[in-house]
């Protein structure tokens, strides 16, 4: 679980960021996740981008990936949405996102 602290350095540390994954009209489906489960033990924070023609809510788009990924939804603006998700290996590696206490 997310402190406030925390969400906050997280949404500043994911301004810049480029949508790593685009959800199309059809919505989340199993290959959705199945992308988010490769990216995110390489990049720990990840902006994903619902097009205008997915009818499903943003929220709970965020919601059922976070959940199935094991991830933290930390911010969701619009019709994109940011996940964090701790990564040992890039923390053995020296590179992962130290959070505030």
């Amino acid at each position: 679980m997310l402190t406030s602290k925390q969400r906050a350095y997280l949404r500043k540390l994911a301004q810049p960021l480029q949508p790593l994954l685009i959800i199309g009209k059809e919505g989340v489906l199993p290959e959705t996740l199945q992308h988010i489960e490769e990216m995110l033990p390489g990049h720990e924070l990840i902006k994903v981008s619902m097009l205008k023609t997915c009818e499903e809510d943003p929220k709970d788009a965020a919601r059922r990936l976070a959940a199935a990924a094991g991830a933290e939804v930390v911010s969701v603006v619009g019709r994109r949405f940011v996940l964090y998700r701790y990564s040992r290996k890039l923390a053995e590696k020296g590179k992962g996102i130290i959070l505030p206490r």
